[in-house]
């Protein structure tokens, strides 16, 4: 799969696209969807961002979650669906690199349960994107204090955007998370809304431009 258009890897990986033409593009944002949504659900993201050069692609969870449970259950409830989803991330950033894009040109971002994915892979992985936008998440599992990954993160700049009431997200597990990742060297940007609900705001899209912006052409 060597074609600087993509095709192939869309096709292999099954990823739906908007924004830029890969060959075009400067950096790619891969989207992961919440559960019970789609990857054309997540792509509208894309085009709320609407930078110039970025393309948006994004994977489909089977049956619309990308693990059953919820996301502050024991890590063993959600497996093996939760490895499955993490390694089906690592082999479409595999794939993107062998079409030119590497890491410093990928942004990880996700809404829900796609941004607990998003944020617990930048956690497992150091190194492997350079941002990530989680939009209503928070790392996944009981406890934030007792995980054991620790390497470092190298000034990876990171937005998380949350309602301080949103029905999924306690706001607990969102400044748990933002304290952890920047423990570890991770710029953080962590924002707690007053307005209740789950979904994204126009400052959460503001941040998010300002953070894929700011990355290195």
């Amino acid at each position: 799969m060597t074609e600087r258009d993509g095709t192939a890897l869309l096709k292999e990986h099954r990823l739906k696209h908007a924004g830029a033409p890969l060959a075009d593009a400067r950096r790619v944002m891969l989207c992961l969807h919440g559960r019970g949504a789609t990857a054309e659900d997540i792509l509208s993201l894309g085009e709320a961002i609407a930078l110039p050069g970025l393309a948006a692609l994004a994977p489909q969870a089977e049956g619309g979650a990308w693990y059953p449970r919820p996301f502050m259950e024991p890590i063993a409830a959600n497996e093996p669906y939760l490895s499955a989803a993490l390694d089906r991330i690592d082999m479409i950033l595999g794939a993107l690199a062998e079409v030119g894009f590497d890491s410093e040109r990928i942004v990880l971002a996700g809404f829900s349960q796609g941004a607990c994915l998003a944020l617990e892979f930048a956690a497992r992985n150091p190194g492997r994107v350079a941002g990530v936008l989680g939009f209503s998440g928070g790392l996944i599992g009981p406890s934030v204090a007792q995980r054991p990954d620790s390497g470092d993160l190298a000034g990876l700049p990171v937005f998380m955007g949350c309602s301080e009431r949103d029905p999924f997200i306690p706001a607990t597990r969102v400044r748990e998370t933002a304290e952890h990742l920047r423990n570890r060297g991770a710029k953080v940007t962590a924002k707690l809304y007053p307005e209740p609900g789950h979904a994204i705001n126009m400052d959460e899209i503001a941040e998010a431009r300002r953070l894929i912006g700011a990355l290195a052409e």
